[in-house]
């Protein structure tokens, strides 16, 4: 799947069970996430045992895991909770129908947009799978890493900047429906330095 080579390739399904397990999951819990989530499997690993690349300092392998989905929209939680079954880097395809999505967990939940299942491939670019990892982390997240910064810090300053935009919509749209002159002024005021904060990203 996802044009990565045949080596990587595996097929084991996992129950749903064994994640209820891990996780001592409440009634109320396995039932949203069981709405949601129709069958796991794996579907590929890739380490320097799979393909011809050198283990990183921080990533040794990322597993490939196929969660085929009873509707299109689905809680975060449960996906979240998915990446967190094996404890190593994994890359969801989350797929309903014939269309897919893929999703990874890197400091937060990023996920890509719905497509055909069959045009999704994953390029793997990088001298080692810590470089490997990043560059899909990019390709999901479309993060577009300014020079100087690391991942991590540009995904903080990509999210601290959406918080700002989305800040700024609220309180202009509360100024335009504002009456009281004294009151939009003081939004103005709080749109103003949202946006000085804004341009000192």
């Amino acid at each position: 799947m996802l044009g990565l080579p045949k080596s990587t390739e595996i097929k084991k399904v996992i129950p749903k069970s064994a994640l209820f397990s891990k996780f001592s999951m409440n009634t109320l819990a396995r039932e949203k996430f069981d709405a949601d989530v129709k069958r796991i499997t794996l579907v590929g690993e890739v380490s320097k045992n799979t393909i011809a690349i050198n283990k990183g300092e921080n990533v040794s392998s990322f597993f490939v895991l196929l969660v085929s989905l009873k509707q299109e929209k689905y809680d975060e939680k449960n996906i979240i909770l998915l990446s967190k079954l094996i404890d190593q880097n994994i890359l969801l395809i989350l797929e309903h129908e014939n269309k897919a999505k893929l999703a990874i967990y890197h400091t937060k939940l990023m996920t890509s947009d719905w497509k055909p299942t069959e045009e999704y491939s994953i390029t793997l670019s990088g001298l080692d799978l810590d470089a490997v990892w990043e560059n899909i982390v990019v390709q999901v997240g479309k993060v577009e890493i300014e020079q100087g910064k690391t991942l991590d810090e540009q995904i903080e300053k990509d999210e601290l900047r959406n918080k700002l935009l989305s800040e700024i919509e609220k309180l202009e749209k509360k100024a335009r429906s504002e009456k009281q002159p004294k009151k939009k002024f003081e939004l103005a005021t709080q749109v103003k330095s949202l946006k000085k904060q804004l341009e000192d990203l």
